[in-house]
């Protein structure tokens, strides 16, 4: 039995010293896992006299005492694992860094086709991509969500939790979300990191919008057949100061196309520093070229 109980206080202490390696990101309200491992010593020393449990229970939290868990929200007793292959890493490894468009606008603002434009022309400069499509969402994570204030607020929260891993494995990442509340979308901006949060405000009139009605959303709206619909019954608050701003004319008055929008928005990116030269390889390829001339040299004009 006591063989049995120094397994499990070893099992602690190499979980500790391994754990201990590893930066916490995130700390909340704190709780010592002291108690986590009192009962864990206590489970292991089972069986035995109730002195060489309590002694058990006192190694074991005295091994452990350095690790930390702690709460957020409704979930108790966690710890932040830190991956060992960092973002630095995987940004490297793509040649381009992570970061997250928001696209915001009104139903028929264009926002879900100029992402697919973009995401189009990314692809063909051989960026890595991930593409979160409002109504794609609402088929399975957020179909539970309807259109309430507090269903809309709970739909971009989500949303803006899986964006964020997208951007963290160095993936350009659009999301197409009407996201009408200022607050929703601020509270987005507030869990990444600076600079990896890009507003893009697709700023069409109403008028252009209801026009377009590709899904005939608008009438059936005015019908009151839809209640909560955001422009006309609902509010839609524009941003304030958003990072790229997406009119739908041109200096001369015409209407821009798909690509046009897309275009100023790769521009943006470009010139922002998220996109890496298109003639310059990714590590994997500059690593492979490495392994092929002998003399260590890299030809990049025969990319």
């Amino acid at each position: 039995m006591q063989a049995a109980a120094a397994g499990c206080n070893l099992s602690l202490s190499t979980s500790g010293v391994r754990l201990a390696s590893l930066r916490v990101a995130r700390k909340p309200t704190v709780v010592t896992a002291a108690r986590a491992a009192l009962g864990a010593g206590a489970a292991c020393a089972s069986g035995g006299n109730g002195a060489s449990s309590t002694a058990s229970a006192r190694q074991a939290k005295q091994d452990a005492g350095h690790l930390e868990v702690y709460h957020v929200g409704n979930a108790t007793n966690i710890r932040w694992f830190e991956t060992m292959v960092d973002r630095t890493d995987k940004e490297r490894l793509l040649g381009q860094r992570g970061c997250i468009l928001w696209f915001t606008g009104l139903s028929g603002s264009g926002k879900s086709t100029v992402a697919c434009t973009l995401e189009h022309l990314l692809h063909e400069r051989g960026h890595f991509t991930a593409l979160l499509d409002g109504d794609n969402i609402r088929h399975g994570l957020n179909k539970d969500l309807g259109f309430s204030a507090e269903d809309r607020a709970e739909n971009i929260r989500r949303i803006g939790e899986v964006a964020k891993l997208f951007a963290d494995s160095g993936a350009v990442t659009m999301t197409s979300f009407i996201s009408p509340y200022r607050a929703d979308r601020d509270a987005v901006r507030g869990r990444c990191r600076p600079g990896e949060f890009l507003e893009v405000h697709m700023a069409v009139p109403i008028e252009v919008c209801e026009a377009r009605d590709p899904k005939g959303l608008y009438k059936k709206a005015r019908a009151g057949l839809i209640k909560n619909f955001t422009g006309i019954d609902d509010p839609y608050e524009a941003p304030l100061a958003p990072e790229i701003l997406v009119t739908p004319y041109d200096q001369g008055g015409a209407m821009r196309s798909p690509r046009q929008m897309a275009q100023q928005i790769l521009d943006t990116l470009q010139e922002l520093g998220y996109l890496r030269d298109p003639a310059m390889p990714t590590l994997a390829v500059a690593n492979a070229l490495q392994r092929k001339h002998s003399d260590g040299i890299l030809d990049f004009a025969s990319l």
